[in-house]
């Protein structure tokens, strides 16, 4: 069965076809590091690792970016604000992003691109450049250069736009605003004095890029013009997708994406969340009152991503029950296989593996592949009460249950084993399953390094500490 997406700009269902199959390259937005991220950000990406790591399991070689957005209004502000450069202040947030990633089990992109790293500065002042020789940019009175929107035919046709009811404005500076406000937006904003020391040099004076032409920039350096997936909230559609469709189509003359996915909104006990409803969750709230990093991936992962998520306690309890009661099960399966340890493993119903990577392949339907795996807990506990289920059958099922979790990645904690540690072993269960050795030797060497040996068997990846470590 081939995997199916929702894809925003066409409003449909649809086939997922790569430009260069097996190979797909997917670039999803990153934080914008002025803050820790919440939990709405934090959706965002755990769907986003639950798709990559479907794609893997369906053969394909996933080549995943994110970007850090480290020089915008917010960050700048926030610097200036607590008196410190942006790089120091930006540094922090950088850091605890990754921390939450580790904690929530997220597989590292291959590459987390910084706006504010000079190469990639350069590469934006280049676009802007040939937008600008192209007659689709130009550098108003302010000093600052803009995209005219007007120039690009298309340009609405992600977020469904009538431009003419609402009657675009002249020219729009700020990084986010909202549709009404929709009119020319700014690829480079010229230095003022709320901006400090940061600023470039640039053909048309000190300043600063834009938000939207940084992941433009990003984007095609590291991934090329052409993109296969390009995912991200909802939020994100305009005007951050928008305006990337509108000015690297017009640098490139290419689609710039292929697949436009977007998750859904999370609220919090039915509101959207908000500081001053007292109902703002970061990571780290929620594991000061108890809850671990699986639970809230579990909790952030069992509702599909195209449908809005409402977050609540009660669901974060739900989730504690739901890993109990898979833990209390793969030990009951254990157990049985180890009775008769030299029969081979085998699945008595196939068809259960079948249905959960099928219910996957629709548009990432994970309620239902869910639904597939607590279906054949419970049969399976029944066969086990009345002894109808053998070793080797046992086996089969504890197999089949640890290549599921290189896709769902819940399994309990490893006694010991820092984050650090498991998130490489996650990537390098990824190397293998692409039959990428290079980089599975490579991940052992890291894995040792920090003191790990890893062993490879028939049921997965085995860990431990090594002798002097």
């Amino acid at each position: 069965m081939p995997v199916r997406l929702f894809n925003t700009l066409a409003r449909d269902v649809e086939e997922f076809r790569p430009k260069d199959p097996p190979l797909v390259r997917m670039y999803t937005c990153g934080p914008t590091v002025y803050d820790h991220a919440h939990i709405g950000n934090l959706r965002s990406f755990v769907f986003e690792d639950l798709l990559q790591r479907h794609l893997e399991l369906r053969g394909y070689r996933v080549l995943r970016v994110m970007n850090l957005t480290d020089v915008d209004d917010k960050t700048i502000r926030g610097a200036r604000q607590a008196g410190v450069t942006l790089g120091e202040f930006t540094a922090r947030y950088k850091k605890t992003f990754f921390e939450d990633l580790d904690l929530l089990r997220i597989r590292r992109a291959e590459a987390y691109p910084e706006a504010t790293d000079p190469a990639h500065v350069a590469r934006m002042i280049a676009m802007i450049a040939t937008l600008v020789e192209r007659g689709h940019a130009y550098r108003a009175d302010d000093g600052s250069v803009y995209f005219r929107i007007a120039s690009f035919p298309a340009y609405g046709r992600l977020a469904r736009l009538d431009l003419e009811n609402l009657r675009p404005g002249a020219r729009v500076r700020s990084d986010e605003y909202e549709k009404e406000s929709v009119g020319d937006f700014a690829l480079w904003k010229a230095w003022d004095a709320d901006d400090g020391d940061v600023r470039w040099d640039s053909p048309w004076g000190p300043g600063r890029p834009g938000w939207h032409i940084e992941c433009s920039a990003m984007a095609t350096a590291l991934l090329g013009d052409e993109l296969d997936i390009h995912c991200g909230g909802v939020d994100n559609i305009f005007p951050h997708h928008e305006a990337e469709i509108a000015q690297t189509e017009c640098c490139t003359g290419l689609t710039f994406a292929r697949h436009w996915v977007h998750g859904e909104h999370l609220l919090v006990d039915g509101q959207k969340m908000s500081k001053s409803l007292g109902n703002f969750y970061t990571l780290r709230d929620l594991l000061a009152q108890g809850w671990t990093g699986r639970e809230v991936r579990f909790a952030l992962l069992r509702v599909n991503y195209g449908l809005p998520l409402n977050f609540t306690l009660a669901g974060l309890a739900d989730a504690r029950a739901a890993l109990a009661r898979l833990d209390a099960w793969a030990e009951r399966i254990a157990e049985r296989a180890a009775l008769e340890p030299d029969q081979p493993g085998v699945i008595p119903q196939v068809a259960a593996e079948e249905r959960f990577e099928n219910a996957l392949d629709a548009n990432l339907n994970i309620s239902g592949a869910l639904g597939e795996l607590f279906k054949t807990v419970t049969e399976t506990n029944r066969a086990l009460d009345l002894g109808q289920l053998s070793s080797g059958q046992a086996r089969g099922y504890a197999e089949w249950f640890a290549k599921l979790q290189r896709v769902l990645a819940v399994e309990p904690e490893a006694a010991g084993i820092p984050p650090e540690a498991q998130a490489l072993l996650d990537r390098r269960a990824a190397a293998r399953d692409a039959k990428d050795w290079k980089a599975s030797d490579a991940l052992r060497a890291e894995l040792a390094a920090l003191g790990w040996d890893v062993k490879d068997s028939k049921e997965g990846q085995k860990l431990s500490r090594r002798a002097g470590a």
